[in-house]
């Protein structure tokens, strides 16, 4: 919705609060009210999909439990604390980004490892098709990351 607003003449937008703030006049309160709430419900489910992510690897295949209410603060505070530090949120979207980006091959070498052994996935193990795909893929995340870190530090 707010990208095919502002391509139709607002390509200034580069800001979620200039979003916000352009998207009201635009097309009502209602709209940017949706704007709004999809972009906390995308915050909240990419938390609570890390967390239970995370919870099942400690749980079932390091043997590890960590209560819940721990596990909830550890994801739901730094976000608090960069709110409650002014940090524009653009910037701190971008770099949260980033951040995920670096570290998401790291559950997908894990996973691959995993759900291609016999021992631990039984008959639910990929069959080698599968498995080339999902070498493809995690290469290919690796291969985007690089790129991603070279022309970081290139600049």
């Amino acid at each position: 919705m707010a990208a095919a607003v502002f391509h139709q003449g607002h390509a200034d937008v580069g800001e979620i609060e200039t979003a916000y703030h352009t998207l009201l006049p635009l097309l009502g309160v209602v709209a940017a009210g949706a704007f709004m709430t999809s972009l906390l419900a995308s915050g909240l489910s990419s938390s609570v999909v890390g967390t239970m992510a995370g919870q099942v690897i400690m749980q079932d295949f390091v043997g590890f439990r960590i209560p819940m209410w721990v596990r909830r603060a550890a994801t739901m505070v730094p976000a608090v604390v960069v709110v409650a530090m002014g940090v524009n949120a653009t910037d701190a979207l971008v770099i949260s980004q980033v951040i995920l980006s670096l570290v998401l091959p790291v559950p997908m070498i894990a996973l691959f490892v995993l759900i291609r052994r016999p021992a631990v996935m039984a008959e639910f193990a990929i069959g080698r098709r599968t498995q080339a795909l999902a070498a493809v893929a995690t290469v290919i995340v690796l291969a985007l990351n690089a790129i991603l870190l070279l022309q970081s530090f290139a600049n």
